[in-house]
């Protein structure tokens, strides 16, 4: 882990907090509870105890994975709907394949994203290629849920498929980190993904002793979520470990540092790191619908029961 590297980080535009940034403190530490999604994939439930208005425009993210398959054993998720906000799935080892009632679809692999925005409603699948379920493999992901405000919630669905060749490379002024920039801005580097409602989205490798100081836009939340390894967030250092995710408070700036010594199977930290502009408005989820009102919440269960999200493929030969 991961796929998308350089061998020399220095050679990337570097980046940094202003001396006059305001660092944001860690107003706290979650865990993720473990379990299974799909058709038993494992996930870590990355935002499970975080109060929404820290999370707001996010509404969810699952870690998949890290899991090394056995043959026979890659799984993934059967036919689903979903409306009113985006999901963005990024493969950081392994393959996904992922089709949609609208015809749509494609291959994830390696450092690639999948950024969809289910809008006013599709049905969609995600699984494994056949060759990797036979032969087994390396899996490793996230999937994050992306809130989109009610006067975007029932546009036509649309997809960015991001090859990881795409995402802006960047690094720290020692070259301790290398930050990949998937959506939004960071330090006047954007990222490749479009997005509704304004975000950054960010894969940090930090090596072992260095700490990232990174600019944050003020309007935006903060969340780091650690993928692999052990260090520490904020001004004070607050340990964080694989699994946890910090929520930071206000300011202009945002600090995570890796711990001297890291575990042999992981050699850096690696950490998401989230932020987004709230979108304050009411939000009403359940399962795969997420609107604002439970009136729309019913709608789009009777829209989906009647068929009006799509219908399921015929699969030549079945």
């Amino acid at each position: 882990m991961p796929a998308v590297t350089v061998e020399n980080p220095l050679t990337l535009p570097r980046v940094a907090a202003r001396t006059d940034a305001l660092p944001r403190p860690v107003l706290t530490v979650t865990t993720a509870p473990q379990g299974y999604e799909g058709e038993g994939f494992p996930v870590r439930r990355a935002f499970a105890g975080i109060d929404y208005r820290h999370l707001d425009p996010f509404i969810m993210m699952d870690q998949m994975g890290e899991v090394e398959y056995a043959p026979g054993e890659p799984k993934g998720t059967p036919w689903h709907p979903h409306r009113g906000f985006e999901t963005v799935t990024y493969i950081i080892d392994g393959t996904f394949v992922h089709q949609d009632s609208n015809g749509g679809g494609g291959t994830i692999t390696n450092g690639d994203t999948q950024w969809m925005t289910a809008g006013s409603g599709l049905l969609h699948i995600e699984a494994p290629p056949e060759e990797l379920v036979v032969s087994g493999g390396l899996f490793h992901g996230l999937q994050l849920w992306v809130n989109l405000p009610a006067a975007d919630k029932m546009k036509a669905p649309r997809y960015q498929d991001i090859r990881g060749g795409q995402v802006q490379l960047l690094t720290t002024t020692d070259g301790g980190a290398l930050l990949r920039v998937i959506a939004g801005e960071l330090d006047g580097h954007d990222g490749p993904g479009i997005t509704h409602t304004p975000i950054t989205m960010i894969h940090a490798t930090v090596r072992p002793g260095a700490e990232v100081t990174l600019p944050w836009r003020s309007d935006f939340n903060g969340l780091a979520y650690v993928l692999a390894g052990r260090g520490t967030a904020g001004p004070d250092r607050r340990p964080v470990h694989t699994g946890q995710t910090a929520v930071f408070g206000t300011g202009s700036s945002l600090t995570i540092r890796a711990d001297e010594t890291q575990d042999a199977h992981t050699p850096d930290l690696e950490v998401a790191l989230l932020g987004g502009r709230p979108i304050r408005e009411p939000m009403a989820h359940y399962g795969p619908f997420v609107m604002n009102t439970r009136e729309e919440l019913q709608q789009a269960f009777d829209d989906f029961q009647k068929g009006r999200l799509g219908t399921i493929p015929a699969v030549h030969g079945m």
